[in-house]
């Protein structure tokens, strides 16, 4: 499975389903909208993170380990899994299914990574006082 399959101009159309569909979730909702305040813009982000992730094009300058702490609380195990949740149906829906799978995989390490990140330095923070 490559990820060329994937091509630039669909990713922006499933970025924008996908947060539709976040926005409107019950458990999710709420906490997006808390963190987001111009949804063109975390769209357009959002594009470009993935533009990076999957077709390397380097489009994404921010830091998401940095951008999800502010909201560490809200992000529970939970809140993750119902992302992926979201997140895969969304991408079996709109894409190919050799690139659905491939955008998948890639958001499962992503979720975890994040994590891991928050969860350490949570945990780092507490020990320190």
């Amino acid at each position: 499975m490559t990820d060329a399959a994937l091509e630039e101009g669909e990713i922006r159309p499933v970025v924008e389903r996908f947060y539709a569909r976040v926005r409107a979730d019950e458990a999710l909702g709420p906490v997006f909208a808390a963190a987001i305040d111009d949804w063109n813009d975390h769209h357009a982000r959002l594009t470009d993170f993935w533009s990076s992730v999957m077709l390397t094009s380097g489009r994404y300058k921010g830091n998401p380990v940095v951008l999800h702490a502010r909201h560490a609380e809200a992000l529970t195990p939970e809140a993750f899994a119902r992302w992926l949740q979201l997140w895969g149906h969304t991408t079996d829906e709109m894409l190919p299914p050799a690139t659905a799978k491939a955008m998948q995989a890639k958001a499962a390490r992503i979720a975890e990574s994040l994590q891991l990140a928050l969860h350490y330095r949570s945990a780092s923070r507490g020990a320190l006082l």
